[in-house]
């Protein structure tokens, strides 16, 4: 698992390249171990010219790119997983994990331990997730505090030194930079023990763990025949780890009831020494059967000194928490609603909050609402052109509630009213926003007893949970609607929690 180079690369329109490399760093003994296990199939790494076309035209960020090319823009091309294939030199380099934020395309090319021809599974390439951590990392610390070009130029100037403890010969340790930061800081405090170089000192005080899980769950609801809701949940295990020792040991188990939802896509933090094949192999993209594993998920590690995401995980649970159904009928200036909302029986039926946003794009402001609901308060914000459902922290016995009105809408002003491009005629949707305390959707928790701290003294071990909706939306069925396909639903997911 070690990374072949790494890049960083402003993006610069109108100028004669389009963009200028920044950073760049390349690790030749790892580049000699892909001419081993890549075979004939081994492209070497370019030089930083032809890299960075390459890399602006396959993310088409070239002025002149604009109109549409197969070999970029055809359907077989469409992209998901920010990994991609560039043309250098008449061979394609493979793969090369690549974003932009903030201006800056962060790019890295993960060492694939075998052929590429044919390519392997994205999923059985480990140097693929180790890399987006490594990137996640560098963008963290390049923007960690307000960006001035100043500030920014000074920290370019420290990668080197930086990457040289966090990523010695290509090799994630920790992505933390900041760590390694202070690391160099405070090289000059001597320990009677040897200090691993990503770690930025020791801890000294009342040992504790804390364990915090956050479930988010993303939904797209249609309440059409033809057109398949979907919903998912995405989890972040988040762990601080105060205890004594230059090298603490923990494990911490992730376990599910009996009917829970099996973990998948499992993705983990750098300092975990070992898991089990089993974590590894569960994926979303394979058809979910009886023999999914379903746990004890267990990671051992070595823990950072600060906050930091143990793993992510992915899941497909049965059916979402709470169903929908949302109509729209339009008379003349008037808009006639329907909502249904349905609590899943399964699901804590004790809110933190939990209300309904409904916006009306491309129109005048609200002058008039006529509403009936079974439960909660309506807020109308007329100039706003939003109606906002508070439900308030528990349904009804009944589990299901309903709203129904008629609004009129004054004459439109395209300076003030809210606009959007897909919401135009009778599309448009409801968005829940929701959060439960105590409590996830897949039923995954951390056992306090099962948490092992070889270190000194007894810690303190707390645990949290919490579910939050994300993108939580219920389309109006009478109109064309916006499709999330599910593979495309959990890239983005993904992506969020990184």
């Amino acid at each position: 698992m070690a990374q072949r180079a790494v890049w960083l690369v402003s993006h610069e329109p109108g100028t004669p390249l389009c963009g200028t490399v920044r950073f760049s760093r390349r690790f030749p003994t790892v580049e000699k171990r892909a001419k081993v296990f890549n075979g004939t199939s081994y492209v070497p790494i370019p030089e930083d010219g032809p890299f960075l076309k390459s890399l602006l035209f396959e993310l088409r960020l070239l002025d002149e790119d604009k109109d549409f090319m197969e070999s970029r823009d055809s359907c077989s091309r469409i992209n998901k997983t920010s990994v991609y294939g560039l043309k250098v030199g008449g061979e394609e380099l493979w793969p090369v994990v690549a974003f932009l934020k903030n201006g800056i395309v962060y790019a890295c090319v993960p060492l694939v331990e075998q052929t590429l021809s044919p390519r392997p599974a994205l999923i059985s390439i480990s140097a693929i997730s180790q890399g987006f951590e490594l990137l996640f990392g560098i963008q963290d610390f390049l923007y960690s505090s307000q960006r001035m070009d100043t500030e920014l130029n000074t920290k370019l100037s420290q990668l080197p030194d930086l990457l040289l403890q966090a990523c010695p010969f290509g090799t994630v340790l920790d992505a933390n930079l900041q760590n390694s930061l202070d690391s160099i800081n405070f090289a000059s405090v001597t320990h009677p023990q040897k200090q691993p170089a990503w770690k930025a000192g020791t801890y000294k005080g009342k040992p504790q763990v804390s364990i915090s899980i956050t479930e988010k769950v993303k939904s797209m609801q249609y309440d059409k025949q033809d057109i398949a809701d979907t919903w998912q949940v995405v989890g972040t295990v988040t762990c601080k780890c105060d205890l004594e020792g230059i090298m603490p040991n923990v494990t911490i188990s992730l376990s599910l009831p009996t009917n829970g939802s099996p973990l998948q896509d499992i993705l983990v933090h750098p300092c975990v020494t070992s898991l089990d094949s089993a974590i590894l192999t569960s994926s979303s993209i394979d058809t979910m059967d009886d023999s999914a594993f379903s746990g004890p998920y267990k990671f051992p590690f070595t823990p950072p000194l600060e906050s930091f995401n143990l793993c992510y995980y992915t899941s497909q649970v049965p059916v979402p928490p709470i169903l929908g159904f949302y109509q729209i009928k339009e008379e003349e200036a008037q808009l006639k609603i329907t909502v249904n909302l349905k609590l899943h029986e399964s699901v804590k039926n004790n809110f933190e909050f939990c209300e309904a946003h409904i916006p009306f794009y491309n129109r005048g402001p609200i002058t008039h609402v006529e509403y009936k609901v079974s439960f909660g308060q309506l807020e109308v914000f007329r100039e706003k052109s939003l109606l906002i459902w508070i439900i308030g922290q528990k349904f009804p016995k009944s589990m299901e509630i309903s709203l129904s009105g008629t609004i009129t809408f004054g004459a439109k002003s395209h300076d003030k009213q809210p606009f959007d491009h897909i919401c135009i005629a009778g599309t448009a949707y409801l968005k829940l926003h929701f959060r439960i305390l105590d409590y996830t959707l897949t039923g995954c928790y951390a056992d306090q007893h099962s948490v092992q701290v070889f270190a000194s003294g007894k810690p303190k071990i707390s645990t949290h949970r919490k579910l939050i909706s994300s993108d939580y939306y219920i389309w109006n069925s009478k109109a064309p609607a916006p499709v999330t396909y599910g593979s495309l639903l959990l890239n983005l997911s993904l992506r969020d929690n990184f």
